[in-house]
Formats: C-alpha cells, structure tokens, sequence
C-alpha cells in the first residue's frame, strides 16, 4: 500500500514539472509556421502577412486620411498636398507647398467656371416662353393668314419689341413675304429671324479702349440697375486681360455705395477713389484720373449718381462729370448706360434721356435671364441707334457676356 502512494506521488511530481515546463499560450501569441517553401529559383518566400480586416477597423481609422499622397479631394475642393514628404525623398518646403496649393486651387476655379459658362438659350426660358405659343400656333397652320400676321404683331409686343418698331418689322417682312413669294409659316419664321438679327448686327459690339493715356469708361442709369455691380465684374474681365484699374465711386449720394465698389476693388486687385459722401462726383472722378496717370494705370471705371432720370439736376451733374473726365490726361473712351432688362419699355425711357445728356456709347443689358421682355433688345437698337453690348445672364461674375445677336434672336424664337 505505501509502494503504491509513492508511486502516485511520483506521477503527480512527473506531471507538475512538465506543465511548468511548456509555457502556454496567451491570446494575441503567434502561431509557429513552418518554414516557407523554396520557389522556383530556390530561394525561400515568405507569404504576405495577411492585412487587417473589415471588422478590425474601428470608426476613428475609417475617418482618418492615410498618410501621404493619394487622398482624393472632396468634390469642388483643390486637391491636398499635405503628406508629400512621408512617401520618400527631401520634405518640400513651404514655398513649394503653396505654389502647388495654388497651382491645384487654380485648376479647379477653371475647371468650375468652364462647366457653368452661361449660354443664351439655357438663359432666356422666360421670354422664350412667352413667345413660344404664337409660334406653335402660327407653325401649325398650311398657310399665312390674317390671324398670322395678328399673333406675330401681339407676340412682339408682348415681348416689349414696342409698337413703333413692330410696326415697322412687320411692313418690311409683309414686303418680303409678297416679292419672295412666301407662303409657307415655316419660311415666314425663318425670314423674320433673318431680319432681326440683321437689324441688331449693325455696328460695333467691342468696349473701346485706347493705349496711351487713361481710358475713362462711364457708368450710368437709375439706382437699382446694376451699376456698381456691372463696374466690379467687368474691372475682374480687365484684370484678366493684364490691364490695369482704378475705380471712382462717383455715386457720391447713395448709401454705402462707395462701400460696394470697395469690396469690388479689393476682389479684383484696383485702386479705389472715392471722396465724402455726398459731396461733388466729379471731384471723384478727376482724383481717380489723376492717380491713373501717375501711376501709368490703364482703365479708370467711374461709377455714378443714379437718382431719378427725371431729374434735370441728376442730367446736368452728369454733362459735368463727363466734361471733367475728358479732360487730359483722362479721356472719355466709353460711356455705358445700365438698364434692368425687367423694367422693358421703361428702360428705353431712361435710356432717351441719358443718351441726350451724356452721349451714350452703349447698353448694358442686366437681369436677362429673368425677364419675358427681351424685345426691348430691338427697340434700343432701332428708336437709339444705340448698340447692345453686353448683357446679365445671371447673378455670377462670368455671368456678364458680350451680346451676341445671332443666339440671342435663336433663344428667343427657338
């Protein structure tokens, strides 16, 4: 009995040295591999250590960008270039960094402004609209009748052609219509656009500029038309093309206009002039020629006072702003009058005084795009004599386009 205790206690001893001699295992130990067989040119390859899982990344990893390059930018964001250095080669300096930052920032701004350059059919809904049923209806027909002829002369007018100019493009289209021998509604439609865009083709559509001494470019209108905005995004199309700009803010007698065009100036990289609130424009005006001259600056763009066109004194305080600005070194290249294209046969109201008390040298059309009354485009150019030269698509600084007549009367009769 005692030889067999012994023996169990022997056992026991036996068992307790061995566990302590094996270690065990504890999570997260690797598992002994066996060594990796030879590949075919005798070489031993080790397989890829396998990469973490779905499940092994927490929500913190799945928001954190990997380190160096790679990352693609958020849809209208340049692109980073944080983390250029942790790939390898010299860390680039600060001075590099930016240049490329501005380099991709740039290259998005293009890329952006080419994919929303405005075009005059996506633009002119309204006032297609507003036509668009005469010409169904008269598209409709196998003949010309009289009840042609009606709803063409209710279509122009409706779209504030006028009735003097209506009158007009219907007896030379009458005339047509009888020596041609059109009888189809199809070819009477296609000879009405014909004479309306030769009717707007007639003189030159180009903002006159001068080398030599400062070009003076005058701003005029009503409040509320769109001057001060008209002068910021046209000094930005200056700029552009490598002139240089000082802007007056000669509407002395409006509130916070001097402000506007300041925020203006500081966008587009121009000097501004202005001078005490209600105080003399013209003083505005000869002091931003004076600074154009002295520091050899291209382009001055005055702004002026826009109180009611009804007013004599608001006509002879602009005859007077215009005799300050030519004279030298300044000179009087442009003078464009800003009309709200919303306000139609209104705007050629004011468009009629203007032009008799400073000569005006063409039409900024504004807020085209939201306007049923694009015919005022042809009683301008027909009752003035005065060109379009650029029109507002919309709200956006490239939204200012120079006019084309050609795709201007096909948006409108398309």
């Amino acid at each position: 009995m005692e030889v067999v205790i012994l023996l169990a206690a022997l056992l026991v001893f036996f068992f307790s040295l061995l566990a302590a001699y094996v270690p065990k295992r504890r999570p997260g130990d690797e598992e002994e591999l066996e060594p990796p067989a030879p590949g075919p040119d005798g070489a031993a390859h080790a397989p890829a250590p396998p990469g973490p899982t779905r499940l092994d990344l927490d929500d913190a990893d799945l928001n954190q960008p990997s380190s160096g390059v790679g990352v693609a930018p958020r849809p209208g964001e340049a692109p980073s270039v944080e983390g250029l250095g942790d790939v390898g080669g010299p860390e680039p300096d600060d001075a590099t960094v930016a240049e490329i930052e501005e380099a991709l920032a740039q290259a998005v701004e293009a890329e952006q402004a080419e994919a929303v350059k405005p075009r005059f059919r996506d633009r002119l809904a309204k006032a297609r609209s507003l036509l668009a049923g005469y010409v169904s209806s008269i598209l409709a027909r196998s003949t010309i009748d009289q009840q042609t002829w009606d709803e063409l002369e209710e279509a122009l007018i409706r779209a504030d052609v006028g009735v003097t100019t209506t009158t007009m493009v219907l007896d030379e289209l009458r005339a047509e219509v009888a020596e041609k021998g059109i009888t189809e509604p199809e070819a009477l439609m296609a000879q009405l656009k014909g004479d309306l865009k030769a009717r707007l083709a007639v003189g030159t559509r180009e903002l006159s500029f001068e080398p030599g001494a400062p070009n003076v470019w005058l701003f005029v209108g009503v409040n509320g038309v769109g001057k001060t905005t008209t002068i910021g995004k046209l000094g930005k199309r200056a700029r552009a093309d490598g002139r240089s700009v000082v802007m007056a803010a000669g509407d002395t007698f409006r509130a916070a206009a001097a402000e506007q065009l300041g925020v203006w100036a500081e966008r587009v990289g121009a000097d501004l002039v202005q001078g005490a609130e209600g105080g003399d424009p013209s003083s505005v005006i000869f002091d931003a020629v004076q600074r154009a001259a002295a520091r050899n600056v291209d382009l001055v763009l005055a702004d002026t006072a826009g109180r009611l066109h009804t007013k004599v004194n608001l006509m002879e305080q602009l005859r007077k702003v215009r005799r300050v600005a030519e004279k030298p070194p300044g000179r009087v290249t442009e003078v464009l009058l800003v009309l709200d294209a919303t306000t139609g046969q209104n705007g050629l109201a004011q468009a009629q005084q203007f032009t008799d008390a400073v000569e005006v040298t063409g039409v900024v059309l504004t807020k085209l795009d939201g306007s049923a009354r694009g015919g005022i485009v042809l009683a301008i150019q027909r009752e003035l004599d005065i060109p379009v030269k650029l029109v507002g698509l919309g709200e956006t600084v490239d939204d200012l386009v120079p006019f084309d007549p050609d795709e201007f009367i096909e948006a409108l009769f398309g």
